[in-house]
């Protein structure tokens, strides 16, 4: 009696085991078929969002994309073995429109901020930025200091929705804000001397002062602060996660990053491109 128990046991015992493997086996194959990477390799395409702003993400003479963000998006899709699509995106809509489904990842200079952040999960960091801060040479005249422009009587140029504005009000909470939905156009407002400077992560302050010399000038001789850059994605979707934060790995040690970087922020042989 007691050996024809013990078998029973064993047998009760084995089928919870395999019962429980089995579950364990479609659970994994729902979360892989759920997540945003299994999508895209069924698909064949790696839909992107993205915003325009110099160097990240520009037009060249052609009307095609070009510039750093645009290089990691296609290397990320040519790695995947899928062709990229990308969706401009005003800046302030960007997060919504990920988070509808409208594309698959944002690859657009995003900074990693808390507030961001309780709202997509973001892969580790593929580059790190920061604030600086272009200015009118006659409406900012003799301005060295964040502190020249926290006063109610000047102007202050952003982008709507992006960490620029949030460093701004944090430094300058006494100036007068201009919100754009195109960076370009809070670029044109300084230049037409409506603004008395435009703050924008580096180095586009630097190359609008180079390009406009006797217009702008760089009133700060550092960057005022430092973020991490990553690409951001819905919540939940832990595999594709872990695929895109091994991906930084690898082409950050391969040096491809760094040299793309190079390229594009630390020389202006790409400028003809545009012109």
């Amino acid at each position: 009696m007691r050996h024809r128990w013990f078998i029973a046991a064993l047998i009760s015992i084995s089928c919870m085991a395999f019962a429980g493997n089995l579950h364990a086996q479609d659970l994994r194959q729902k979360l892989s078929a759920e997540s945003t990477l299994e999508g895209v390799l069924q698909r064949g395409i790696l839909r992107v969002g993205m915003s325009t702003f110099v160097p990240w993400a520009m037009k060249d003479k052609t009307g095609e994309l070009i510039g750093f963000e645009i290089d990691v998006a296609r290397r990320l899709a040519e790695d995947m073995e899928v062709k990229v699509e990308f969706v401009p995106t005003k800046w302030a809509g960007i997060i919504p429109a990920l988070l509808t489904g409208k594309f698959d990842v944002i690859i657009g200079g995003m900074g990693i901020r808390p507030n961001r952040n309780l709202k997509v999960n973001f892969s580790i960091p593929y580059d790190h930025t920061g604030m600086s801060m272009t200015a009118h040479r006659e409406k900012a005249k003799g301005f060295d200091s964040l502190e020249d422009f926290n006063t109610t009587d000047v102007v202050i140029a952003v982008r709507l929705g992006s960490t620029a504005a949030t460093a701004a009000q944090r430094y300058m909470p006494r100036a007068n804000l201009r919100m754009f939905d195109d960076e370009s156009q809070a670029y044109q407002e300084l230049i037409n001397g409506k603004a008395h400077a435009v703050i924008g992560n580096a180095p586009t302050p630097a190359f609008y002062a180079l390009k406009y010399p006797d217009k702008l000038f760089l009133p700060l001789a550092e960057n005022f602060t430092q973020e991490p850059i990553g690409f951001a994605i819905r919540k939940g979707d832990f595999d594709t996660l872990n695929f895109l934060n091994n991906w930084i790995r690898v082409v950050t040690a391969e040096g491809w990053l760094k040299e793309r970087k190079a390229y594009w922020f630390e020389t202006r042989d790409w400028e003809n491109r545009i012109q």
